[in-house]
């Protein structure tokens, strides 16, 4: 699986947005600083989030975008899926099914793609924001770093981000 950089940076922000739940609207700038990420690409991809009715903007002095249900709401399959398309590293799961009704030679393979994917949605499908956000507490008791010298999140070997 591969989330592009994209994505990437719409989880970051929904996990912003998931840490300042019931503060209000959070702007655009304290978003991108927080999370040191580009402000002009936020904007589109929090306007796309908006369009998807997952998070909402509040206009005025204390503007900006909060979350439209709680983060115990808000899986991170359905962030992905509205960013970077489909889970499955190698096409829908439909396609998959397809091909394994299909192609009796190669039927094992896709099978096993097929147990990837569903593996991979099964975690994602049941991982809500506030379960990342209650872990993240977890094992980052200090407050986070921003700026050079920041150490880097570890990315996991599944999540690739891709060139797209």
């Amino acid at each position: 699986m591969k989330i592009s950089q994209k994505g990437l940076y719409a989880l970051q922000a929904m996990m912003m947005l998931a840490r300042h739940h019931n503060q209000g609207a959070i702007r655009i700038r304290d978003i991108a600083y927080e999370e040191e990420l580009p402000e002009k690409f936020l904007e589109l991809i929090l306007l796309e989030l908006k369009n998807a009715r997952i998070v909402e903007s509040v206009r005025g002095a204390k503007g900006g975008y909060q979350l439209r249900r709680p983060p115990s709401e808000i899986y991170l399959a359905e962030i992905i899926r509205l960013i970077d398309g489909a889970l499955a590293p190698f096409g829908d799961a439909d396609q998959l099914r397809v091909l394994i009704d299909r192609d009796a030679e190669h039927r094992a393979l896709y099978q096993v793609f097929l147990d990837v994917r569903d593996a991979a949605a099964k975690i994602l499908e049941n991982t809500s924001l506030a379960d990342i956000v209650s872990k993240e507490r977890v094992s980052k008791p200090g407050k986070r770093q921003h700026k050079k010298g920041a150490t880097e999140p570890a990315v996991l070997p599944m999540i690739v981000p891709s060139k797209n």
